[in-house]
């Protein structure tokens, strides 16, 4: 279609929308911003475009990097967005879009997989709501073989958490799951200025490549146990944080593993090592 939309600013002050806080809203204006989400995010994935791709966006609000994939050309957009204020901004964008689909919902409550199973997989691609972030990454995280990629923005500090190497005070059960499941890149960092209203953090968006081989499912149950035990105590050994697993002790002799090591100094294979071994 030859008729362009507004531009993000313009639709902001045309519909008077303050982003509200019990939503995690902070709305991205800047055009700039989210053309190089976009194209970074490409380019790692070794593509130039989304062309026969589908695509899902979480949260649009008024639609600016709704935009920016819109003009990378995917098959389809799907949008999530359950604030009926920005519906009629959506409207607006699909008038010059028209491979663009407008769900009114909660992304927690979307039924995901009968997605998948009518549509094949999908790019997720969203400038999440910060109070749901982690939350929805570990949903996606946990069915990891219905995405080709993830490319998302966090506050910084849970985007510090996700890419933590093994070690380090911020590594923990987010930083094993995610780095299991997928090739973790961090694309850059964005100032609190370039959002409306200004958060008082910095945020990161991050590009999760799902490997070739994906962890099972009941096999990922059993990681996320081992994990939830071993950081809840993350300052005792792991001889005690994980005493309550059958067998223990036999399994880390197995494996080469120090019973004196604490949950950050194991990596995520070390996890997933062990969780092979429990019955």
């Amino acid at each position: 279609m030859n008729k362009q939309p507004l531009s993000t600013k313009e639709f902001v002050e045309k519909y008077d929308l303050m982003a509200k806080k019990a939503l995690g809203q902070n709305f991205l204006l800047d055009s700039n911003i989210v053309d190089k989400i976009m194209r970074l995010s490409l380019s790692e994935q070794g593509l130039h475009n989304l062309l026969g791709e589908n695509v899902v966006e979480i949260g649009p609000g008024p639609g600016g990097l709704t935009q920016a994939i819109l003009r990378c050309n995917p098959k389809v957009l799907k949008v999530i967005e359950m604030d009926e204020r920005c519906l009629s901004i959506l409207a607006e964008i699909k008038e010059c879009y028209e491979q663009l689909e407008i769900i009114n919902g909660d992304a927690l409550k979307f039924d995901w997989d009968e997605n998948f199973k009518l549509n094949g997989k999908h790019h997720v691609v969203s400038n999440l709501p910060y109070n749901i972030s982690v939350v929805l990454l570990a949903m996606w995280l946990e069915k990891i073989e219905n995405y080709k990629s993830l490319t998302l923005m966090f506050q910084k500090e849970v985007a510090d958490r996700i890419t933590a190497k093994i070690g380090t005070k911020d590594y923990g059960r987010i930083s094993v799951l995610a780095q299991l499941q997928c090739d973790v890149v961090k694309l850059f960092d964005i100032s609190p200025t370039c959002f409306v209203p200004q958060p008082k953090i910095w945020s990161t968006v991050l590009l999760f490549k799902p490997k070739d081989e994906n962890i099972e499912h009941k096999l990922l149950e059993k990681i996320s146990y081992l994990t939830s035990l071993a950081f809840a105590k993350r300052r005792k050994m792991i001889r005690q944080s994980l005493k309550e697993v059958p067998n223990i002790l036999s399994i880390l002799e197995e494996l080469n593993i120090e019973p004196t090591l604490r949950a950050e100094n194991l990596t995520p294979e070390d996890y997933l090592n062990i969780a092979k071994r429990l019955v």
